[in-house]
């Protein structure tokens, strides 16, 4: 079996490209979309950028909560996640493919400094989300 990798591009949206300038580096336009605050079950609140599924960037030593937002803005935590100190870029392919499979269209990254209070984060942040330390209720409804 062979695999091929292909590369197709990505139209930029408009508001996007304007903001970002015309002609601004691809690696620009990753900036992120907003800003939301998550709290956990020890009261705590953690600051998330926020970022399409699409336009994501690689991450690595990050806490990050998968969400589906709906047309009323309405956010709904999906998944509660760690990415690993391996390579940012298989971070990000894990995170796509999660949140495809979850039906996420958004992904909350609050970066840690530490990577002991990443681990306390995310347990704080599911247990805060689901009621349970699993890392995504046992049965997610569409």
């Amino acid at each position: 079996m062979t695999a091929r990798i292909l590369t197709l591009p990505v139209p930029m949206s408009r508001q996007r490209e304007s903001a970002l300038g015309a002609g601004a580096p691809q690696a620009r336009a990753v900036a992120p979309e907003g800003r939301h605050t998550w709290r956990g079950a020890s009261g705590r609140r953690y600051r998330h950028e926020v970022y399409s599924l699409v336009w994501c960037p690689p991450l690595s030593e990050a806490c990050y909560v998968l969400v589906r937002r709906d047309a009323q803005g309405r956010r709904t935590p999906l998944h509660v996640g760690l990415c690993g100190r391996e390579a940012a870029s298989l971070n990000l392919a894990r995170i796509r493919q999660r949140g495809a499979t979850l039906g996420a269209n958004e992904v909350h990254v609050y970066d840690c400094a530490d990577w002991d209070k990443c681990h306390l984060a995310v347990c704080d942040l599911r247990a805060g989300a689901f009621g349970e330390l699993g890392p995504e209720p046992a049965r997610v409804t569409a």
